[in-house]
C-alpha cells in the first residue's frame, strides 16, 4: 500500500531517531542566522513615504521644492497657551529661551528666527496663544530629534520655573506643546516604540491564561509559544536580511501587526496539529504512530490554510499606497515560516514529549487506562469522550438547515447593512490619542488661528510668457479663505506659485473634497489662456492634495486587492476541494463575514467608543486579513467532512466534521480574536480600529459563519456541495437521502 507523503513527512521530522535532529537544526538554524543577519527591529525604518511618486501632489511637492525652496528647514512648532492670556512676563521668559537657543543651539538646529521683539501681535485675537518656530536640518534623524525635544522641554520648564508640558488644558496656567512635523513625527516614534514592548508582552501573557483555560495543561500552554518563538528566531533575521539588501522596507506598525498575527496564526496551526494528535493517542498506544497518523490527518490542511494566508497577504504587493505594500513581503514570509514551523519542530517536540503534553490531562488509550487502573488497584469504567456543545450544534444543523440558513443571514446581514453609513479620514493626526502633546498643540493652533492658514494648498501654474487672473479667479470660490500674493519660481521665472487657504480644516473630508474643483478651476483659466496641455502647465500639492491623493491610491488599492485576492483564495480552494461549488460558497461567506464584521466594528467604534470616523486603510486591512484567516476554519472544517464523505452518508459527514473540529476551531478563534483584540489596548486609533474589527471578523467565522452556515449549506447542497469532484456512491448517496 502507498504511503501518504505527510504520513511519510511526520516520520521524516518526527520519528524516533529523527526527531532529535529536527529539533537540533531549528535551535542550529536560529543561532547562525540571529548572530549572522541583524534582527528586523534593527533594519526597520519609519522615514517612509506612502504615495507613489506618480501621485500628481508628489510631483507637485518635488516641484516646489525644486522651484520654491524653503532652506529654513524640518520645523518643530513650540505652542504657548495660557486661558486668561499670556502675560508680558510668559513674553519676556520666551524671548529669553530663544536667545539662548540662539548662544547654545540644539543639536541638527538648522535656523532659529530671531528672538522676535512683537510677540504680542504675533498671537491670536485673543491674546491667548503664540506658536514660535524652531528649524532642525532635514537629515536630522529620529533619535537626534527626540533628544532634542527632551533637552527644549528641560530649558523651558528650567527659565519657567515649572513644567508647563504637564499640565492638563483644562488646568490654569501657561501650557507649552510641541507640535508641527517634528513634535508629530517624535510623538508618532515614541508610540510604536512603547507599544512594540506592550504588545508583545500582552499578546504572549493573553495566549498563555487562554490556553491554560481552554487545555488544563500547562506543558500545552507552552508548546505553542516554544513554536512561535522558534519561528521568530528565523523570521526576524530573514527580514532583517532582506531589509539591509534593500530588498524590502519595514516599519513599526508592520512589525507591529506582524507579531500579532505570528502569535494568533502560529497557535492556531499547532493546535490544529495538537488536536489530532490528542484525538489518535486515545486509539493508538505507540505515542509516534498517533503521531504520524494526525501529521496525516491535519497535514493537508494545515499547509493549505498557511499557503492562503501567505498568497492572500501577498496580494498586497499590487498595492500603491506604501503602507499596504510594506506589509505584503514580511507577513507572508512570517506566515509561511510558521506553517513550516508547525510541521517540522512542533512534531518534533511531540515525539519528544509525547503523552506528557497534556499532562495531568494524559489521553490513554481504553487498554492503557485498564492496565494503570490494575496497577492501582481499581475497577476500570471505559469513559467516552463527549463533545457536548459541538454535538447539539451539529444536531441542529443537520436537522434544521434552512432555519440556520435563515438566521445566520438575517444576522450578518443586518450588521453589514451599517457599513454604507460609516464616516471614513485620512488624517492621521486622528489616529493618535487625544492627550498626545503634538496633537493637543496642533488643535490649539487650529482653534486659535484660521484652520487654513495651517497648511495651505499649493498651486504652481506654468503661466508662459502671460499674465493669468489665478488669483482673482481663486478667491471668488466660495470655500477660499484667502490667497497670498503670488511667487515666481527660482530658476523657471514663469511658473508661479499660489498659496490658497481653505475655509475648512485642510485634514477634512470637506477640503479634500475641493482640490478636484481647485483642479478644475485653474486648468479652466490655463485653457482659456490657449494652452491646452494642462497636465504639464498646473501642479496642486500641500497636505490637503496630499491627503486626497491618498484616498484616490487607497480607494484604487481595494478596486485591484480584493477581487485578485478573491480568485486566488478561490483557486487554492479548487485544487484542495476540487469544488467549484464548495468554492463558491466558502468565499461567499467569508466575505459575508468581512462586511458585518466591518458594520459590527462601526457600531462599536462610532456609538460604543465615540469615534467620529474610521481610517481610511482599515476596510483593506480588514478584508485581507479577515478573509485570509477565515478560510482557515473552513478549510480545516470543510476539509474533514470531506474526508468522512467516503465513509458515511452526507449527513452524518458533515454532522462529525461539526463535531471533530468544533472544539479546536473554537479554541483556535478564540485565540486569534484575542491577539488582535489587543491592539486595542496600544494608544494609536488605527491599530485599534484594526484590532476591533478583525476581532470581530475572526468571532463571527469562528461562532456563526464555520459552526453553523457553512456546515447548513453544505446540508441543503448535499451531494451538489462536492461538484465536479468525486461523488459518492451510489448507495451513501441515497442512504443521505434516506
Amino acid at each position: 500500500m502507498k504511503k501518504h507523503p505527510l504520513s511519510t513527512w511526520g516520520k521524516a521530522v518526527g520519528g524516533s531517531k529523527t526527531r532529535w535532529i529536527t529539533l537540533i537544526m531549528w535551535v542550529l538554524l536560529t543561532l547562525v542566522l540571529s548572530f549572522a543577519w541583524p534582527s528586523a527591529n534593527e533594519t526597520k525604518t519609519d522615514q517612509v513615504t506612502n504615495l507613489p511618486d506618480t501621485a500628481l501632489s508628489v510631483q507637485a511637492n518635488e516641484l516646489i521644492n525644486k522651484e520654491f525652496p524653503n532652506d529654513a528647514g524640518n520645523p518643530l512648532l513650540i505652542v504657548w497657551h495660557k486661558d486668561s492670556s499670556l502675560q508680558s512676563t510668559d513674553y519676556e521668559a520666551i524671548q529669553r529661551m530663544y536667545k539662548e537657543l540662539q548662544e547654545t543651539p540644539l543639536e541638527g538646529q538648522a535656523m532659529l528666527p530671531p528672538p522676535p521683539q512683537a510677540l504680542m501681535q504675533q498671537a491670536s485675537e485673543n491674546g491667548s496663544t503664540l506658536v514660535t518656530p524652531i528649524f532642525f536640518d532635514e537629515s536630522a534623524g529620529t533619535e537626534v530629534l527626540q533628544a532634542n525635544m527632551e533637552e527644549l522641554q528641560k530649558r523651558i520648564t528650567h527659565i519657567f520655573g515649572d513644567n508647563p508640558f504637564e499640565r492638563e488644558l483644562s488646568d490654569e496656567g501657561l501650557h507649552v506643546r510641541l507640535s508641527g512635523p517634528v513634535g508629530i513625527q517624535t510623538d508618532a516614534v515614541a508610540l510604536f516604540t512603547q507599544a512594540d514592548v506592550k504588545l508583545l508582552i500582552a499578546t504572549v501573557v493573553l495566549v498563555l491564561v487562554l490556553l491554560i483555560l481552554l487545555y488544563r495543561s500547562p506543558i500545552l500552554a507552552i508548546l505553542p509559544l516554544i513554536v512561535v518563538g522558534f519561528a521568530y528566531g528565523i523570521i526576524s533575521p530573514v527580514l532583517g536580511f532582506l531589509a539591509e539588501k534593500g530588498w524590502i522596507v519595514t516599519d513599526s506598525q508592520a512589525l507591529a501587526i506582524m507579531t500579532v498575527l505570528l502569535f494568533g496564526a502560529g497557535t492556531d496551526y499547532c493546535l490544529f496539529l495538537i488536536s489530532r494528535y490528542r484525538d489518535y493517542l486515545l486509539v493508538e498506544g505507540n505515542k509516534l504512530k498517533a503521531l504520524h497518523i494526525a501529521m496525516k490527518e491535519s497535514g493537508g490542511a494545515i499547509f493549505m490554510s498557511a499557503l492562503t494566508v501567505v498568497f492572500g497577504l501577498g496580494t498586497l504587493l499590487l498595492a500603491h499606497y506604501g503602507a499596504f505594500h510594506r506589509f505584503a513581503i514580511p507577513f507572508s514570509v512570517a506566515v509561511l515560516i510558521m506553517g513550516i514551523a508547525a510541521l517540522t519542530i512542533l512534531p518534533a517536540i511531540l515525539a519528544v514529549i509525547g503523552r506528557a503534553a497534556f499532562y495531568p490531562f494524559i489521553p490513554r488509550t481504553d487498554e492503557m487506562n485498564e492496565v494503570l487502573a490494575k496497577k492501582k488497584n481499581k475497577p476500570y469504567k471505559e469513559k467516552k469522550t463527549k463533545k457536548v456543545i459541538s454535538e447539539k450544534v451539529s444536531s441542529i444543523v443537520t436537522r434544521k438547515p434552512w432555519t440556520i440558513i435563515f438566521i445566520s443571514l438575517v444576522l450578518l446581514g443586518g450588521l453589514a447593512s451599517f457599513v454604507p453609513r460609516i464616516q471614513v479620514t485620512y488624517n492621521l493626526l486622528e489616529s493618535f490619542p487625544k492627550d498626545m502633546p503634538s496633537r493637543e498643540g496642533f488643535e490649539l493652533i487650529s482653534e486659535q488661528f484660521s484652520a487654513g492658514e495651517l497648511a495651505p494648498v499649493k498651486i504652481v501654474v506654468d503661466e508662459g510668457d502671460k499674465g493669468l487672473a489665478v488669483k482673482s479667479e481663486l478667491e471668488k470660490l466660495p470655500f477660499i479663505e484667502g490667497v497670498k500674493e503670488p511667487m515666481k519660481g527660482k530658476d523657471t521665472p514663469q511658473l508661479v506659485l499660489y498659496e490658497v487657504s481653505l475655509q475648512e480644516d485642510p485634514y477634512s473630508i470637506e477640503a479634500m473634497n475641493h482640490i478636484p474643483e481647485l483642479r478644475s478651476t485653474v486648468a479652466a483659466i490655463v485653457r482659456d489662456a490657449g494652452i491646452n496641455e494642462v497636465e504639464e502647465h498646473v501642479w496642486i500639492g500641500g497636505e490637503t492634495a496630499a491627503l486626497y491623493d491618498t484616498k484616490q491610491t487607497t480607494e484604487r488599492d481595494q478596486a485591484v486587492i480584493i477581487p485578485v485576492m478573491i480568485g486566488i483564495i478561490a483557486l487554492l480552494l479548487l485544487v484542495y476541494l476540487r469544488s467549484i461549488v464548495a468554492m463558491v460558497y466558502l468565499i461567499l461567506t467569508v466575505v459575508l463575514s468581512f462586511f458585518s464584521a466591518l458594520g459590527a466594528g462601526w457600531l462599536i467604534l462610532h456609538y460604543g467608543l465615540g469615534d467620529p470616523a474610521i481610517q481610511g486603510a482599515i476596510p483593506l486591512y480588514a478584508f485581507v486579513f479577515i478573509v485570509a484567516l477565515g478560510e482557515d476554519y473552513n478549510i480545516f472544517m470543510v476539509s474533514e467532512i470531506w474526508k468522512n464523505k467516503h465513509k458515511q452518508s452526507h449527513i452524518e459527514a458533515v454532522k462529525n466534521g461539526v463535531v471533530q473540529t468544533g472544539s479546536v476551531i473554537t479554541s483556535a478563534g478564540l485565540i486569534l480574536a484575542g491577539t488582535f483584540a489587543v491592539l486595542a489596548t496600544l494608544p494609536m486609533q488605527v491599530l485599534v480600529q484594526f484590532g476591533i474589527v478583525t476581532a470581530i471578523g475572526v468571532l463571527l467565522d469562528t461562532f456563526i459563519v464555520r459552526p453553523l452556515l457553512v456546515p447548513a449549506i453544505t446540508v441543503v447542497l448535499g451531494k451538489y456541495a462536492f461538484w465536479p469532484g468525486k461523488l459518492w456512491k451510489k448507495e451513501e448517496v441515497e442512504k443521505s437521502h434516506m
